[in-house]
């Protein structure tokens, strides 16, 4: 499966891969998609989670397989199907779905963010909503779910525990990110590194919104020397707010670290394209702190 999504960076778009589980619609970002093959019989793994089927080796590398209907509370899984092969947080996992019914480009302006109903601040599982052609497309939180799976695969504000202590850092930093959970995380880790002065958003839309107030009036360096943005985020995702701080003559100096799941070679030859200062993927909390010690010279 080509999984080129995009021939030039920083459009605002994305594509969808919408699968269906009890003929309702979910989707994925084509981004973490690897390919999709036919269900193939798995080896059960004793004392796994409910929510692993077990493993199988396509192509001689192993790969654990997702019950996803288990993981959205939807009964017992058929043996056939389909497997979609993901990759992101530098991991290779198969989730299995009932069928795969296409790919649809869409701009993040048509991606609503999921009320409180839908992604509670621990517990929901879905990042956004696509409405088409009177269908609902309900977009998966594909790293909560794996999270909730192993705890280990998420962001591990450990790895900072040691900085705990050290002189505060009077830099001014703006974060965007969508996940309430991850933003919460992040910034008890910046505060812990000693990062205090912290402006966080829901999407790149709002951090855009905030850059040109302060260009405007002239704060930019007051409000934000730094910016670290995620890459998927309704309204306007990381790489088209990268591709606005770049080309505009007053921010461009700022530098951009992009923080994502998805940093694989193709987003990174994006991210770098629009001038992205830094690109780590999650959930390496501590390269992070690294990277910020980098550029702001500690």
């Amino acid at each position: 499966m080509d999984t080129n999504i995009l021939l030039e960076s920083g459009t605002n778009e994305l594509e969808v891969l919408e699968f269906t589980l009890d003929e309702n619609s979910y989707g994925i970002n084509v981004a973490k998609v690897k390919e999709i093959i036919q269900y193939q019989d798995v080896t059960p793994v004793p004392n796994s989670h409910p929510s692993i089927e077990g493993i199988f080796m396509p192509r001689d590398t192993m790969i654990t397989a997702v019950d996803l209907r288990n993981c959205l509370q939807l009964g017992p899984m058929d043996q056939k199907g389909f497997f979609i092969i993901t990759t992101f947080n530098g991991l290779d996992m198969a989730f299995h779905v009932d069928a795969v019914k296409g790919i649809h480009r869409v701009g993040w302006t048509q991606v609503l963010p999921p009320d409180l109903t839908l992604s509670g601040t621990d517990s929901g599982i879905s990042t956004g909503i696509i409405k088409l052609n009177e269908k609902l497309i309900v977009i998966l939180d594909f790293e909560k779910i794996v999270t909730d799976i192993n705890a280990a695969s998420g962001l591990q504000v450990e790895e900072v525990a040691h900085l705990a202590g050290r002189d505060r850092v009077d830099v001014p930093i703006l974060l965007a990110e969508d996940s309430e959970l991850l933003r919460k995380l992040i910034v008890e880790s910046l505060k812990t590194a000693g990062y205090e002065r912290l402006t966080c958003v829901e999407n790149g839309e709002k951090a855009w919104n905030l850059l040109c107030q302060w260009r405007d009036n002239g704060t930019i360096l007051e409000k934000a020397q730094l910016v670290i943005t995620d890459i998927e985020m309704p309204q306007m995702d990381g790489h088209r707010l990268t591709k606005l701080i770049k080309t505009d003559p007053l921010i461009k100096e700022t530098p951009v670290v992009i923080f994502s799941s998805t940093i694989n070679e193709e987003m990174r030859r994006k991210g770098e394209s629009l001038g992205a200062d830094a690109q780590l993927t999650k959930p390496e909390i501590g390269k992070l702190v690294e990277k910020l010690d980098e550029i702001v010279g500690l």
